[in-house]
């Protein structure tokens, strides 16, 4: 039995969903921990591309069991859409495969158009997808629960209680069109209906799985430099994306975790706005973006680019206490004659190794700069470390040795099978 967190190191959009989807093969639970629906994983499976919102990726393995925890704020009509084009692929999305917690707290329509209006005039680079004043409303203790949602008398009563504030708010603050109680409410309880067989006590679910000495694996989103309270706040997202997450989020003891797996890109990319140091502006830049795809999963919209930033990486790894990294979009790199990796912030005579608090001082600094030579051979096909170049072998080491923190895993490219495995992460520590 060995129990792995799964984390991205950097500003989201590390990889993560396929390296969830390449462990999950020896996991027998994999439980999705904070976040929304803001947050999007691609996997490519043979010629088939699946983008997932809410379910984790094991739920492309026969056999498994995906958990959606208390942590989770989850828009139903979302996961309604995604069972359903699972189902159309063929996938088992039964409530034997599918476990949604009973405490998650459930996006409502309100909270879809407050986000989307106030980042109209407030600029942070959310999703609009809600997520943020859904958890606003878990903080003030009015927030609507999946056990609610699938209570239809508790649902209207809760729903009596909050609709006038969120109409006041929506109607005179943000002018704009009332809501219909009564087509959410009617559509709210139906989705309910829908869900029911899927909700549950989560945390007892991983607890018997334990004891039965089963493998367990959690699925973090977005990343470390988006967390609410370590991330460049504001600019961050509305949950704790580090480590120790997974345990609140879950409901499941510290000291059950045995490894924690941080997703680190061999560059580095940014959603949104908000502090983003190395970003290239240049033609570099663009081809970073070109050949790593770098348009969001969820939003679609393109992702700032640049070169890797170890002041970041740094900091990742000292607040989720990484036992591994897992490398990925390697291969994007291959074609660069030099690549450069940011190894500290320079603010005058002051060298700047550690995040600083004051985003201010962003706007201030230079780059301290590594280069490394680069390779230009295309490595996707290769499946061993000794088989890949010997400049790109260098960068995998230098990033080791940076960072004081060994790769289980490095992917060469988009598919499953484009993966090259260094260590079994099941093994018992």
């Amino acid at each position: 039995m060995a129990n792995i967190v799964v984390v991205g190191t950097q500003w989201g959009d590390e990889g993560k969903g396929k390296i969830v989807d390449l462990l999950t093969d020896k996991s027998h639970l994999i439980i999705r921990f904070q976040g929304g629906n803001n947050a999007g994983h691609t996997l490519v499976v043979g010629d088939r591309k699946v983008v997932l919102h809410l379910i984790p990726s094991g739920i492309l393995h026969p056999g498994k069991i995906c958990v959606i925890g208390p942590g989770v704020v989850l828009d139903p009509e979302i996961l309604i859409e995604e069972i359903g084009a699972l189902k159309d692929k063929g996938y088992d999305v039964s409530p034997g495969c599918v476990a949604i917690s009973d405490r998650a707290h459930v996006i409502m329509p309100y909270h879809r158009i407050i986000d989307h209006a106030r980042d109209c005039t407030q600029g942070i680079g959310t999703t609009g997808r809600g997520i943020g004043p859904a958890y606003e409303d878990k903080a003030r203790r009015i927030g609507i629960r999946m056990i609610d949602l699938i209570n239809e008398a508790t649902l209207l009563k809760k729903l009596d209680a909050l609709f006038e504030e969120k109409q006041e708010y929506i109607t005179k603050i943000l002018k704009l069109k009332p809501l219909e109680k009564g087509e959410i409410a009617d559509n709210y309880c139906r989705m309910g209906s829908l869900l029911k067989p899927y909700v549950t006590d989560t945390s007892l679910l991983l607890d018997t799985a334990v004891r039965q000495g089963k493998h367990l694996l959690f699925e973090g989103a977005q990343g470390a430099n988006l967390d609410m309270d370590h991330g460049t706040y504001p600019y961050v997202t509305s949950s704790n994306t580090v480590a120790g997450q997974a345990c609140v989020g879950s409901g499941f003891g510290p000291t059950r975790i045995d490894r924690v797996l941080g997703i680190c890109k061999a560059y580095s990319t940014r959603v949104g706005s908000g502090p983003f140091p190395t970003e290239l502006s240049d033609d570099t830049g663009e081809r970073l973006r070109a050949f790593g795809g770098e348009y969001g999963a969820t939003t679609g919209r393109p992702r700032r680019c640049g070169w890797l930033d170890l002041v970041a990486l740094r900091y990742s790894v000292r607040l989720s206490a990484l036992s591994y990294l897992a490398i990925t979009k390697l291969d994007v790199l291959s074609g660069f004659e030099t690549i450069k990796v940011a190894t500290a912030y320079k603010a005058g005579d002051t060298v700047i190794e550690n995040m600083p608090a004051n985003l201010d001082a962003y706007g201030k600094v230079d780059l301290v700069y590594d280069e490394l030579p680069g390779w230009e051979e295309p490595i996707s096909q290769i499946r061993s470390l000794d088989g890949l170049p010997k400049n790109c072998r260098a960068y995998i080491s230098y990033m080791e040795d940076q960072l004081g923190v060994k790769a289980a895993i490095i992917s060469v490219g988009p598919k499953r099978e484009e993966t090259i495995v260094l260590k079994d992460l099941f093994e018992r520590p």
